[in-house]
């Protein structure tokens, strides 16, 4: 997951790190050594290819195993990795991590039970309309929470991508000679890094070559720390384009694109210049980029929940650097030295100067609830105003549709009005729809499924939206917030319980930076919240004193009952399994059926905060410390915890030397390439084949499979390496653009907006800005074009910012709308903030709204125009924080309303004026009979 809307904000500010992967591969100007692939990133799409209509919707392992190997096939062909293949799956997670795979399954769940009910639903519609449609048919795959370590599926998913390798080496000349490493579920940690770490011990070899060259695939934003994190400078992420074009084209292939690290450390040098350093401190780049990443932990990682001023599509990274440049001076220096990382008492983390900096930070809180109020009522007004523009045009379709009828034969209005099976059977004479009719009707299912999911998704409709408690930026919202949040109130409470938060989030970033630079600093430790504290609340963190406990990893069986819900639990052994089904389960509070979500300040209800009890290790480990000896043995080998296996071909240099070893011995050897480790036999040669592929079973053809493990522990080395040749410098002070706090902007721009913005400055700024160099000395400094996508979406993103996945927003999101009565009387008491309570109806608001546009008009709507606002219920089977906020209506026709005015908006997508005419309805009526 990683920072949320990280890399959108990166190459909206950055567009040259971007590059287009060429899709015939007949320009491929980079050379890679290794080619690194975060497994899961390939697994889900492959499993549940929702946006990928290229990729066939798997019934069974074997169609989700055959959807992963093409994947693998075209990553490959892609990069042509010259050395080495690592292909990492999450095996099992710090506890840290667990916390949110645990938050994320359990809504799983919930949605899918929310999901089956209304395909139901809808079945039954279809079939009173007399649209047949095709069985559900059974499958294997219908839960994605088996991607999970330990169950059936990852252990078969594991075999079979051993069996795939061997059969790519022995008959594929990208794979004939480079090695291959699988490391695949039962090896602890997440995949990413484990990847990381591989990286970090080979270049603390002496042979390593400090030019190699690195790609690694996957699409969660924390990849670009963890490779900048590296300090390699020969690497680059590969990832799928999310542009909105992109998403329009769902059935053609998604094209990639490259992210180029040594591009985006050019970027850094010169955006993060320091002006005034302190005496008798030098400014070196390397301790830059880690001051760099350590901010970003700030505005959102997998392992802390982020701070309720620090949202990244609120300018939260260029705040943080603003701060950071401006004050340098004042903090003293670096905030982290990373090149102390074994030391003790987490002596890398300069806890006082990150106090400093971050309450320098908190010191602009206030303005950015401020501005986030002001916006929110904006986007409030527009939503409003849109709906009932939308409801106005569905009342003007439905009167003309009656002038319509009053025009046509009973027998074409008794078709109309009476559209079910056994009337429609009667006209047909009982002949049965044809195959191509049937699956259209399914299609057709399948789309209002999806539509009718985003609308009990979309708490707008619910009413649910306009609930703020908390008022941030108000007088007393932090006592609000800690009351709300934390369940304290009163001074003495509220600060005994600011100071353990305190300790706990102090604790959480020295755990998360060492996460990201070492390994794992503590496999049990968590923190124990659902929320950040503000950044201005954060005082005495100079004060904490940090010290974990090592621990170790969970086993498979374990981490599932830590992180699946009930339903999932037919992934688990049977005896396993009734400790979560078994009304006499010692651990039966650990899986409640229903459970809070916290959706206050949300748009959609996939935003809220999961509030689920913590898991006590203790209590799990002691109810399943018998239940090991009862498995079979299949259910063992999934339950264990083995080393990562190395593939090569028989005839390669190193099996020579495994050649030599015995059963039981271990060879610690620089294997080949500068590529390290110790490797032992593993009692087997691959050679079975997959999914039909041919079987090579020539002798000198023979793939060799070892197990290996990382070479023994050396610190990492948190600068360049001696030797390195840097790529030809690309990027000059025109590329970087002015930065404008969000806070403040005199105006809310639109993404739309400030990417036409920014591309205005920068052709205004720089006519003699540097391009690319043709006759570059490195393999990297080729000419090439950068198209960083128009990152435009809607209904995207958290709470109201849009920051997530989404649609495109239409650049006219942000027109003035003129106040209603309401707000004049409070125009003059600064900001005001709509919000309600438990007991304050939305539909108050709209009246006033539709009291002032209908006065301004002064027209009397069209024939049926008196609408109403009537929002969608709460999606069933959710407790939420509103569970006493009212409901009104128990349907909706009506689309996810977008905040803007572009296409896709209330009822149809394809009219040319959303806008209702505002005319005398008699008149109207005359035209209409005319016509």
């Amino acid at each position: 997951m990683g920072v949320p809307a990280f890399y959108r904000w990166l190459v909206e500010k950055y567009p040259k790190v971007v590059q287009d992967v060429d899709p015939t591969m007949q320009n491929l100007s980079l050379n890679f050594d290794n080619l690194y692939l975060d497994m899961n990133a390939i697994i889900h799409p492959c499993f549940h290819p929702d946006d990928h209509a290229n990729i066939v919707p798997p019934r069974t392992f074997e169609d989700v195993f055959k959807n992963v190997f093409d994947y693998v096939d075209r990553l490959v062909d892609s990069v042509r990795p010259g050395k080495l293949l690592y292909m990492a799956i999450d095996g099992v997670a710090p506890r840290a991590k667990m916390n949110q795979q645990r938050s994320r399954r359990f809504q799983a769940a919930k949605d899918n039970e929310i999901q089956e009910a209304e395909e139901e639903r809808l079945k039954k519609q279809f079939q009173m309309e007399g649209k047949e449609v095709l069985p559900k048919q059974e499958s294997e795959v219908s839960d994605s929470n088996i991607i999970t370590p330990g169950t059936e599926f990852m252990h078969e998913l594991s075999n079979a991508i051993k069996s795939y390798i061997s059969t790519r080496i022995s008959s594929n000349s990208l794979w004939r000679n480079i090695m291959v490493i699988l490391s695949d579920a039962n090896v602890p940690g997440e995949g990413e890094h484990k990847i990381m770490q591989f990286i970090r011990k080979q270049r603390s070899l002496e042979e390593y070559d400090p030019n190699t060259s690195h790609c690694i695939y996957g699409n969660d934003a924390d990849l670009i720390m963890l490779a900048m994190a590296t300090h390699e400078p020969h690497f680059s992420i590969l990832r799928e384009d999310v542009s909105p074009q992109q998403q329009h084209q769902k059935d053609a292939t998604k094209p990639f694109k490259f992210l180029h690290i040594w591009l985006l450390r050019e970027y850094l040098e010169l955006d993060m210049k320091i002006e005034d350093p302190p005496k008798n401190c030098s400014i070196e780049l390397e301790r830059i980029i880690d001051d760099f990443i350590f901010m970003c932990f700030f505005a959102g990682n997998d392992f802390l929940p982020h701070m309720p001023s620090l949202e990244v599509h609120e300018g939260a990274i260029d705040l943080l650097m603003t701060v950071y440049k401006k004050e340098f001076n004042k903090l003293g220096g670096y905030l982290v030295d990373m090149s102390r990382i074994g030391e003790k008492n987490a002596a890398f983390m300069k806890l006082s100067r990150v106090e400093k900096f971050i309450l320098m930070v908190g010191s602009y809180e206030e303005k950015i609830f401020k501005k986030r109020s002001e916006i929110r009522e904006r986007k409030v007004r527009r939503l409003i105003q849109d709906y009932e523009e939308a409801k106005q045009e569905e009342n003007n379709a439905r009167f003309h549709s009656d002038l319509d009828d009053e025009n046509t034969s009973d027998c074409t209005l008794l078709i109309k009005k009476a559209p079910n099976s056994k009337y429609l059977s009667g006209l047909v004479n009982n002949v049965s729809a044809t195959c191509a009719e049937i699956e259209q009707n399914t299609k057709d299912l399948k789309d209002e499924l999806k539509k009718c999911i985003r609308e009990k998704s979309d708490l707008f409709k619910s009413g649910d939206f306009l609930i703020d408690k908390i008022k941030l930026g108000t007088p007393g919202y932090k006592e609000r917030y800690y009351k709300e949040k934390f369940s304290v109130e009163g001074p003495a409470d509220i600060e005994c319980k600011k100071k353990e938060i305190v300790q706990k989030y102090t604790e959480g970033l020295v755990w998360v930076l060492q996460y990201y630079f070492s390994g794992v600093a503590s496999w049990t430790w968590f923190y124990p919240f659902h929320y950040g504290p503000f950044a201005s609340d954060l005082k005495g963190m100079g004060q904490v004193r940090v010290k974990f406990e090592k621990g170790v990893p969970f086993l498979p069986f374990n981490q599932l009952l830590s992180v699946l819900p009930p339903a999932s639990a037919h992934a688990l052994p049977k005896a396993y399994a009734q400790l979560m089904l078994d009304e006499q389960s010692r651990i039966l509070d650990f899986y409640p059926k229903d459970f809070e979500v916290d959706i206050e300040g949300k748009r959609f209800l996939w935003q809220g905060v999961c509030k689920l009890p913590w898991i006590d290790d203790k209590r799990l480990v002691a109810e399943t410390r018998e239940l090991k000896n009862e498995l079979s043995e299949n259910e063992a080998m999934r339950n264990s915890v083995k080393a990562d296996s190395l593939f090569v071909r028989s005839t390669s240099k190193l099996a020579e030397k495994v050649g030599s070893l015995s059963l039981t011995s271990k060879l610690d050897t620089r294997i080949s390439d500068g590529i390290g480790g110790v490797v032992s036999l593993c009692h087997e040669f691959v050679e079975k084949t997959c999914l039909g592929m041919e079987i090579f079973d020539n002798k000198e053809e023979r793939v060799l499979c070892v197990y290996y493990e990382l070479p023994p522990s050396t610190n990492h080395i948190p600068r360049l390496l001696s030797g390195v040749n840097l790529p030809e410098k690309s990027i000059s002070e025109g590329d970087i653009m002015e930065t404008e706090l969000w806070h403040e902007r005199q105006k809310y721009f639109s993404r739309f907006e400030r990417t036409q913005s920014q591309e205005k400055w920068r052709s205004e700024s720089k006519s003699g800005a540097s391009r690319f160099s043709s006759n570059a000395t490195s393999q990297h400094a080729k000419s090439f074009s950068s198209n960083a996508p128009p990152l435009i979406y809607k209904e995207a993103g958290v709470g109201w910012g849009g920051s997530g996945r989404g649609k495109r927003i239409d650049s006219m999101a942000n027109e003035t709308t003129p106040l209603s009565p309401f707000h004049e009387q409070h125009k003059d008491a600064g900001s005001y903030q709509v919000t309600t309570t438990r007991d304050t109806r939305p539909q108050h608001l709209v009246d006033k709204f539709r009291h002032f546009r209908i006065s301004e008009s002064n027209h009397s709507p069209r024939h049926g125009g008196s609408s109403q606002f009537q929002p969608h219920n709460n999606a069933a089977g959710y407790m939420n924080k509103s569970t006493n906020a009212p409901n009104y209506h128990q349907g909706s026709q009506y689309e996810t309303l977008p905040f803007g005015r572009g296409q896709g908006r209330g009822v149809a997508s394809n009219r040319i004026s959303l806008r209702p005419q505002w005319s005398d309805g008699k008149s109207n009526q005359m035209k209409d009979q005319s016509r």
